[in-house]
């Protein structure tokens, strides 16, 4: 029953990842709010950057690197939190989060798999994990890899990463 299960969860993740990467294919020209607008799957992350302020620092030169929840990553967060977040007078805290998703600079997978943490642009550190193949940055799964942007590069997570409280 399991390994029915197992193989019904591969499946679907192969299709939704083919899916996703078709959507993203000619990408270089497209900065990263625009990629992500794009591929469709990021609808709730373009609210949260626009709530946040941060759409035209993620269309600015860059280089980036934005580790890039899915709409799927933020509906798993506890009941009213994305709207909680959302309000104005919460842009700090949205704010902080959301920067803890970015790293100055372009790092592609083949350097992040040897790293163990990299700074975030909020100023805290991410950890980094490589386990049989699969990469993690803190409690996420990078479910998508370098996915090319004008002005940087996504990797796309399965969690939304929330920064240690300052």
């Amino acid at each position: 029953m399991n390994r029915i299960k197992y193989g019904a969860f591969a499946a679907v993740l192969a299709i939704c990842s083919v899916a996703m990467a078709s959507s993203m294919n000619n990408t270089e020209n497209k900065d990263i709010v625009d990629t992500a607008v794009a591929a469709g799957s990021f609808q709730t992350l373009a609210k949260a950057l626009q709530a946040a302020d941060l759409v035209d620092t993620l269309k600015g030169p860059g280089p980036f690197t934005v580790f890039a929840p899915t709409d799927e990553a933020f509906a798993k967060l506890p009941a009213g939190t994305l709207d909680d977040l959302l309000k104005p007078e919460n842009k700090d805290k949205l704010r902080a989060i959301l920067t803890y998703h970015v790293i100055a600079g372009k790092v592609l997978s083949e350097e992040i798999v040897t790293l163990s943490s990299v700074k975030s642009v909020n100023g805290q550190e991410v950890r980094i994990m490589t386990t049989g193949g699969k990469v993690m940055v803190d409690d996420a799964h990078v479910v998508m890899a370098d996915i090319p942007a004008s002005n940087g590069v996504i990797h796309v997570i399965d969690t939304v990463i929330v920064p240690d409280a300052q």
